[in-house]
């Protein structure tokens, strides 16, 4: 039996949005402990709403995918929110900042470019 290949799998940002997760779930690997339910949390959950915001949103009409994508950078940027906060919290090294702000911005502008071309 042939696996289902669905569409939003082949999106570059849908691929792009599983590696952040990747890098959101090595980042909270090391929050201490005291934050394990809540910013870690919050973290994981504001990455992973970005996987499957795009991955529900397919399933619908143009429209509905455009504004499944505009709940997802939502989700980008609350994970610019607690990325800042976790630095702020010396709970994360400027390197790790670094790399999930520069994620978010790619994601940003992937999600950005994607809903431009569902307008047409």
């Amino acid at each position: 039996m042939n696996e289902e290949n669905f569409v939003f799998e082949n999106l570059k940002v849908y691929q792009k949005a599983l590696e952040y997760v990747d890098l959101v779930y090595g980042i909270t690997k090391n929050f201490p402990r005291a934050e394990v339910f809540s910013l870690s949390d919050q973290f994981k959950r504001a990455s992973v709403s970005i996987c499957l915001n795009i991955a529900e949103g397919s399933g619908g009409s143009r429209a509905e995918f455009r504004q499944f994508l505009k709940i997802a950078r939502r989700s980008v940027r609350e994970c610019i929110a607690v990325t800042e906060i976790s630095w702020r919290q010396k709970i994360i090294p400027s390197e790790e900042k670094q790399w999930s702000r520069e994620c978010c911005v790619e994601l940003s502008k992937m999600l950005n470019g994607l809903m431009k071309s569902l307008k047409s």
